[in-house]
């Protein structure tokens, strides 16, 4: 492992001040509430939730936090998450505005039931 690779979630919201902590935790916990049957990791050296593959990942930032639903998961609510930051597979949402848990929540359901579809039509591929 690098130097500042992480072991956990815990151990990676644990280095952020206590506001950037408990907003991380409370993206954990929509995560976690949207997708119960995903498991939590540390992938590319940030939290990763995973669930037939990778599901999201949440990064906290100085000014932000970023937020990776891969491209499938921008794409299907480029037209809410068009008032943010982002690129091809992320999105920033600063600190400074409230939190969109509601947006984030229908986006981790979008990105669980389009991985559990793919996980399922490779399943029967193999029969």
């Amino acid at each position: 492992m690098e130097g500042n690779a992480f072991a956990s979630i815990d151990e990676y919201i644990a280095q952020f001040s206590q506001e950037i902590q408990e907003i991380l935790q409370s993206v954990r916990k929509v995560i976690k509430d949207s997708a119960p049957e995903a498991t939590e990791k540390i992938s590319y050296q940030m939290p990763t939730f995973a669930l037939h593959g990778n599901l999201v990942h949440f990064a906290g930032y100085k000014n932000h936090i970023g937020f990776y639903p891969a491209p499938s998961g921008i794409e299907a609510f480029k037209k809410e998450l068009s008032v943010y930051k982002g690129a091809k597979g992320s999105v920033q949402f600063p600190l400074d505005k409230p939190m969109p848990y509601d947006l984030i929540s229908r986006i981790v359901k979008y990105r669980a039931a389009e991985n559990t579809e793919k996980a399922s039509a490779k399943s029967k591929k193999k029969k």
